[in-house]
């Protein structure tokens, strides 16, 4: 039922959403079309989640906050409509096992053959820098042997900056999917040195596809959301 509403939803929602912010899509013919894939992107905006399940040409599931469930009101029935569309994954960020739990979800939709959506980040930049990535990312693409494809979202800041309720019509959006990016070179290293080596050369291509400053430092949760900080 849920692939059904994907669908339906899909079906209205993308032709509108590209009529208001006419999103220029590059890459999508890196994105494979079956099988397990992480799709790993900088993180700009709310709407993020929204940009890239409505261009990507697969269906692809995120972690979500249990809070966008549990909305009411017009907003909030909406809000949770879409996230439940997409088969996005509640999570509860104050749990002290939210991160663990984070990344066993992600595994399921992983070895499922699903595509899975990831920031790297672990949450929104709020001054447009890129910033260093956690490692989750190669954690799941080590433990699941599936592919990373670089996402790089431009300008979805301005649709919806941090601290916005509604997104704004006018501003332009660009989403460039990047070539995908094998496990496998590190499979034989130390798990440590795998994980981190392979989180940077994710970053190093989002980085090539937005042009964004790079930070050298973790992005730091906001204080309410110090739970998850894995990367999802």
């Amino acid at each position: 039922m849920s692939r059904l509403a994907y669908r339906v939803g899909h079906l209205v929602t993308a032709p509108t959403a590209k009529l208001v912010w006419r999103p220029t899509i590059t890459g999508t013919e890196h994105v494979p079309r079956t099988g397990g894939v992480i799709l790993a992107s900088n993180h700009l905006s709310f709407i993020d989640s929204f940009a890239i399940p409505i261009v990507a040409p697969r269906p692809v599931s995120f972690l979500a906050k249990s809070d966008y469930f549990t909305g009411t009101g017009i907003g909030g029935t909406v809000r949770r409509g879409f996230f439940e569309a997409i088969e996005a994954i509640p999570v509860d960020r104050h749990s002290s096992r939210a991160a663990q739990e984070s990344l066993d979800s992600a595994l399921e939709v992983l070895r499922a053959g699903r595509a899975f959506g990831i920031y790297p980040e672990g949450t929104r930049s709020r001054d447009g820098r890129l910033y260093k990535g956690r490692t989750g990312v190669a954690w799941l693409a080590l433990t699941a042997g599936v592919p990373v494809v670089p996402v790089g979202l431009v300008g979805t800041d301005e649709v919806q900056p941090v601290g916005s309720s509604f997104p704004r019509p006018g501003a332009r959006v660009r989403v460039s999917f990047g070539p995908p990016i094998s496990p496998e070179p590190y499979a034989g290293m130390p798990a440590g040195r795998a994980r981190r080596l392979l989180t940077d050369e994710v970053m190093d291509a989002i980085a090539g596809l937005t042009g964004q400053e790079r930070a050298d430092t973790h992005n730091e949760l906001p204080p309410e959301n110090t739970g998850a900080a894995v990367g999802i």
